[in-house]
């Protein structure tokens, strides 16, 4: 351990004491410790951990780790308890002294760990070795950096550097093909577990579960399931006793009571060693948070009770009064890591973005809207709340669609203009009847899609076309970003023809382009119209933006950097007009 004085106050041994409170023994079956003593000691204990067990007066139970262990510490020197096993308090208390110690230590100068060759082949740069130090200091916790950073590898960088094995992924459905070739380009399958080859065959080191039907799984080092087929599986995972899990994109469990989110619970809490990946993990309103982090680590944040009464605006609420302060928590716990491309690749150029408004089509709004209007009027008599909630969704999701559909022909006359002045464009929507309008009116394009509407081979057919040259435009649905690499390689022009009501969906559009290997200022254009949803969806996403930006650490817009955009964005379409001029 560490010299006494670099310890704190609240993590020094409490000592001999001349009366005793209670005892303190261990259970291993849980990993949990167990307070049996007086009323007082138990009531505090209760406060002090969240979701800690007890329906028996005297008794209160709860997980030990590295974090809650500093926490018990403090407890015993207010109400001293006779500890049962000594030998094992002191090794997790010893952990728990050596993990604020480090913690500590990283935040007052960044740490680096670089993988041995031996059993990781890449190369990392130096904020990507700051990323392993605190994910091997920290795990279970969140990385956040902006997309583009390269969480992946740092996620296997960090798994190699522990070389444990088997451990599981858990992904949306479009990346775990690039999740496994990824594990077979980095991780050194023959010396991952040992001196002699346990898998000779390097695809047999990663295995895809499939179907939700549990079946006997083969031997691997990785495992990979997608979040879709986790309530099958949720019973069955826990069992494996894995050594690590990653959550990739864990904005996925962004919202409770789900089957996959109580799977995910489930399986992170078999595991202990279980880190989460998003750039995103706020999607609206800062409450998202909570749910995130709870898989992450079971009630690091407190119960969900206690949390919207104290970081949001009363029980049950969901938007975070100070955002900054919670990101700031996170961040000083070793619960969250976030970078941006700004603070690590000064050599990526800047990401710019302007609202550019545009016409829609009268008539053809007016005719959209005529099943609104019936609804409005349905709306209006409907006693029951349930069914009035679920008409007024109705009612803004037709809105949106008409307004996509009627600003439809001016989005494609916009997008023209940039491929006949040679750009290459991705073409962010989110409706199929919009996608048919934007694909028709462009077709001497050659246009290739990316929505819900393709297979997975047709997905990964359409984006190599892009990225190898054969077509200037790529249509991809706002929803269904996630995974998608390699654009920033062949564009640097984003064009979002609709909405969508979370900042973060927009954000992780925007990073397709702009991240590792983009050579040239990202522009994203917004095509807004004055009629429909758009002019509520932007009041909306400037609120929620705040909230995303003031977790993670980050700044809004200014009214300077807008300044900059427009005027950026404004060169660039001089210099596509003197293109058209030319070529006309």
């Amino acid at each position: 351990m560490e010299a006494l004085e670099e310890i704190p106050a609240y993590l020094k041994s409490p000592g001999a004491a001349d009366y005793y409170y209670g005892t303190l023994r261990y259970e291993d079956r849980t990993d949990s410790w167990i307070i049996e003593g007086e009323p007082v000691v138990c009531q505090a204990a209760k406060r002090l951990f969240p979701g800690a067990e007890g329906r028996y007066k005297g008794i209160a139970k709860f997980k030990s780790n590295k974090r809650t262990n500093g926490d018990l510490n403090w407890l015993m020197m207010r109400y001293p308890l006779r500890i049962i096993d000594q030998d094992k308090w002191d090794r997790q208390f010893n952990e728990a002294v050596n993990y604020v110690l480090k913690r500590n230590e990283i935040r007052r100068g960044p740490q680096k760990i670089e993988p041995s060759r031996m059993y990781f082949n890449g190369v990392l740069a130096e904020f990507q070795k700051e990323g392993v130090a605190f994910l091997n200091n920290n795990a279970p916790t969140l990385l956040a950096d902006d997309m583009g950073l390269g969480k992946t590898v740092e996620a296997l960088a960090w798994i190699a550097h522990q070389n444990r094995y088997p451990g599981i992924i858990v992904a949306p459905t479009s990346v775990q093909t690039q999740w496994k070739s990824q594990i077979l380009k980095f991780i050194v399958p023959q010396l991952a577990t040992g001196e002699i080859a346990l898998f000779p065959n390097p695809d047999k080191s990663v295995h895809i579960i499939k179907g939700l039907t549990p079946y006997e799984l083969p031997p691997a080092n990785f495992y990979i399931i997608h979040y879709g087929l986790l309530r099958g599986w949720k019973s069955v995972l826990p069992s494996y006793n894995f050594e690590f899990a990653v959550f990739d994109e864990i904005q996925e469990l962004r919202r409770a009571g789900t089957e996959k989110y109580s799977a995910s619970s489930l399986l992170s809490e078999s595991v202990g060693n279980s880190i989460g990946l998003s750039g995103t993990p706020v999607y609206n309103q800062g409450g998202e948070i909570w749910n995130v982090m709870n898989i992450i680590e079971n009630q690091c944040l407190g119960d969900w009770g206690s949390f919207t009464r104290e970081w949001c605006y009363g029980y049950g609420e969901t938007t975070v009064t100070d955002p900054e302060l919670l990101g700031e928590h996170l961040r000083r716990e070793g619960l969250m890591l976030r970078r941006t491309k700004e603070q690590v690749l000064t050599e990526l150029p800047p990401k710019r973005r302007i609202v550019q408004e545009i016409d829609a089509d009268e008539k053809t709004f007016i005719r959209e809207m005529k099943s609104v209007f019936e609804l409005i009027e349905r709306y209006d008599t409907i006693a029951d709340n349930f069914e009035k909630g679920r008409a007024k969704r109705e009612i803004a999701q037709e809105v949106r669609q008409a307004t996509g559909v009627a600003k439809a022909p001016y989005v494609a006359a916009f997008v023209r203009m940039l491929l006949e002045a040679g750009e290459a464009v991705v073409l962010y929507g989110y409706h199929h009847s919009v996608y048919e309008i934007w694909v028709e009116e462009l077709k001497a394009f050659n246009p290739v899609r990316v929505t819900g509407a393709e297979t997975h081979t047709q997905k990964e057919y359409a984006k190599e076309q892009f990225i190898k040259g054969r077509t200037n435009l790529i249509v991809i649905s706002l929803r269904a970003a996630a995974g998608i690499d390699g654009l920033q390689n062949r564009a640097n022009i984003n064009v979002f023809g609709e909405l969508d009501w979370s900042p973060g969906i927009h954000s992780q559009c925007e990073d397709r382009t702009h991240r590792m290997g983009q050579k040239d200022s990202v522009l994203s254009y917004y095509l807004v119209c004055g009629q429909g949803s758009d002019e509520q969806m932007m009041e909306a996403l400037g609120f929620k933006t705040a909230q995303f930006a003031g977790i993670m650490g980050e700044k809004t817009e200014s009214e300077e950097d807008k300044a900059i955009a427009q005027v950026e964005i404004g060169k660039h379409l001089d210099k596509v007009i003197e293109k058209l001029k030319k070529r006309g």
